[in-house]
């Protein structure tokens, strides 16, 4: 965790994120009272490796949200905007294989709660062989 403003706090996610704020100058996670904002989260795993199958890297993506947001204080449930970013798999769309893995995956971590969506077909990602990368918006409920 870092501190500029009192009231806001940077956040590396354990295991990555402290090599990625060493090497790429960058924070994982970003909170201000109880709003909680994260950079892009890929299917990597501590090493920036991504698993062959497409399925596992959305799970794994979806897990190092989870992960980033806890650093900050929040999880699933604070949710409120998600931006996906996916190579597509077809050629006039996205592809239903990244759709269904993310349709599971909300419904699996979010229950009845449904966040905006913004779901983006991109040509390339920031690291070589990365397909799909996540980045949410929360806002922390009050006790």
């Amino acid at each position: 965790m870092t501190k500029g403003n009192p009231l806001t706090e940077f956040f590396a996610t354990p295991g990555y994120g402290p090599w990625l704020r060493e090497n790429l100058h960058y924070s994982q996670a970003l909170r201000i009272g109880d709003r909680v904002e994260i950079s892009g989260q890929g299917g990597w795993d501590d090493d920036i490796n991504f698993p062959a199958d497409l399925e596992d890297e959305i799970v794994r993506a979806f897990d190092n949200v989870e992960r980033t947001l806890a650093t900050a204080g929040a999880g699933w449930p604070d949710v409120v905007s998600v931006n996906s970013y996916h190579v597509p798999t077809a050629p006039d769309t996205i592809g239903d294989d990244h759709t269904r893995v993310m349709v599971e995956q909300f419904r699996k971590r979010m229950g009845d709660r449904a966040p905006i969506w913004t779901q983006i077909g991109v040509p390339a990602l920031g690291v070589p062989g990365m397909r799909v990368e996540i980045r949410v918006t929360a806002v922390i409920e009050s006790a």
